[in-house]
């Protein structure tokens, strides 16, 4: 008897299938480069694309790396190195180019795609990347060393790839956000994604009636997983290379349905001085991951924006974890959510033993879409997993109700003076305040505390507060060993791609004595 059905989980099959059941409906329209394309056209483009790759040479296994903005091509180069095999590497335009060569290198890439944007720096970094063999760039103004993206797509046939791939096969090499120093190569398979995005579209009651607005960037799984999922539901996806009047305008104007945006968007969209001259009836839904969400801008968007809110949990490496929809939103509205499909969560303590509801400990996860490990990092991949179990570094809590509650990072903890301080319990009390748009609290080194609990504040435009204000607002709200010693104001923070403060940025500025 067969151990496994004869068929196999691969992320090929949305575009494949979705070009046969939804046809020439709008698939795409991209807002970047203005072009509407059809599930038909998605597929077709994305198979011309896949078989001029492998007619230059390109084979199942080999290394791709990719450098774009949002742009429908970036989805078309995705779904092309899946229906091959090829293992792709979507590179983080916000990085500096030596950290892009240290990364194409280390992974071995042997093939770059890039947005035409970026042909300067791609041309300035060639000679660092001897392993790159064939370049390939996008647009119209091609550089003498690459091939034309467009001409290769125009000459190959549309015919589907003949290419063995199998769930198990990888699929492609993310990158975690970055909030720590470089970010670090993790594997996500055929399966991982396949299964995932239709998980995904259900728990967001995605359906061919919506229309997504993707500003997430595409380089990440969450600008990648909205583009599957649209996909896979028959979903149109408008792709947006973020601008905060052209987002709301797209919004207005395509009468987008349903959005994933960080907090950080919610809290600049409702600074606007003009923000209700724009329409917003067509929204039945925003979802909201990355960052602490708190209650009181949660009240603002379902007052201003949508009075429907999704919200879900997860690290880059495990996916989603756990979520919660709109009714639950309204009753919980401190919790990220409670079990998801093909999902495992646990709470621990030191010892990896389960804590009860109510105490914080670590949280650990297991799923369909936790990657299988760190790409060439072994020693990452064994202090991540233990037991067939992915710790986060994330702490929380369950209620008595099975929903969980965030706590901080572990490496967020702050140790004053032997008291624990959770820096995201300090960032929710300061950001309350009405002059306060963002927070980031750290924990400094101090030679009478261990480390002198610290905030970097953003105020709301045209708002005023002093340093002696917000540390005495905290010490009405909080107890003072958990109230900052110092605060900081800065024009912003500096944030990774998917809207995660880099805290060790703003460690590495402040400890530096005036």
């Amino acid at each position: 008897m067969k151990e496994k059905a004869t068929g196999t989980f691969t992320v090929g099959n949305i575009v494949k299938v979705a070009g046969t059941r939804y046809g020439d409906r709008e698939a795409i329209y991209c807002a970047t480069t203005g072009k509407r394309l059809s599930f038909r056209e998605v597929n077709r483009r994305v198979n011309r694309l896949a078989n001029g790759l492998l007619s230059q040479g390109m084979k199942k296994g080999d290394v791709c790396a990719f450098l774009s903005f949002n742009r429908a091509e970036i989805v078309e180069i995705y779904f092309a190195l899946a229906k091959i095999g090829a293992l792709g590497i979507p590179l983080n335009y916000r990085l500096a180019p030596p950290e892009i060569v240290e990364l194409v290198n280390f992974c071995g890439a042997e093939n770059f795609i890039f947005d035409p944007t970026f042909t300067e720096t791609v041309t300035a970094m060639k000679a660092q990347m001897p392993g790159v063999r064939r370049y390939f760039c996008m647009g119209d103004s091609i550089p003498a060393f690459a091939s034309s993206y467009e001409a290769l797509i125009a000459s190959s046939p549309e015919t589907e790839p003949d290419v063995d791939v199998r769930e198990e096969d990888p699929q492609y090499l993310n990158l975690t956000s970055g909030t720590t120093g470089l970010p670090k190569a993790y594997l996500l398979t055929q399966y991982n994604n396949a299964a995932a995005g239709p998980i995904m579209a259900f728990m967001h009651g995605l359906s061919a009636a919506d229309t997504v607005l993707t500003v997430f960037p595409i380089f990440g799984r969450v600008g990648f997983a909205w583009s599957a999922m649209s996909l896979f539901a028959g979903a149109r996806n408008v792709i947006h290379q973020f601008d905060l009047t052209k987002m709301l305008e797209l919004i207005q104007n395509e009468k987008v349905t349903i959005s994933n945006w960080v907090p950080t968007i919610a809290s600049f969209v409702l600074s606007l001085p003009d923000l209700d001259k724009y329409d917003f009836s067509s929204l039945r839904a925003l979802v909201f991951a990355a960052s602490p969400f708190l209650p009181s801008l949660q009240a603002e968007v379902k007052k201003r924006l949508c009075p429907r809110i999704y919200e879900y949990y997860g690290l880059q490496e495990s996916g989603v974890l756990v979520n919660i929809g709109p009714e639950d939103k309204d009753r919980k509205p401190e919790s990220v959510g409670t079990l998801y499909p093909g999902a495992d969560v646990r709470i621990v303590d030191a010892n990896g033993k389960d804590v009860p509801n109510g105490e914080v400990g670590e949280i650990i996860g297991r799923g369909v879409a936790v990657t299988t490990g760190y790409y060439r990092n072994e020693e990452k991949t064994r202090e991540m997993f233990r037991d067939g179990w992915f710790y986060t570094g994330d702490l929380g809590r369950f209620d008595e109700d099975g929903f969980l509650y965030l706590s901080g990072r572990k490496k967020d903890m702050i140790i004053s003076g032997g008291q624990n301080v959770f820096a995201v319990e300090v960032e929710e009390t300061i950001t309350s305040h009405g002059a306060v748009m963002q927070c980031a609290v750290i924990g400094l080194p101090d030679d009478t505390w261990g480390e002198s609990v610290t905030a970097v504040v953003v105020k709301i435009p045209g708002k005023e507060a002093t340093e002696q204000e917000i540390i005495d607002y905290c010490r009405d709200k909080i107890a003072h060993f958990k109230s900052p010693k110092k605060v900081y104001f800065a024009d912003s923070l500096p944030m990774t791609a998917t809207g995660k403060v880099q805290k060790f940025l703003l460690v590495e500025k402040y400890s530096v004595k005036p």
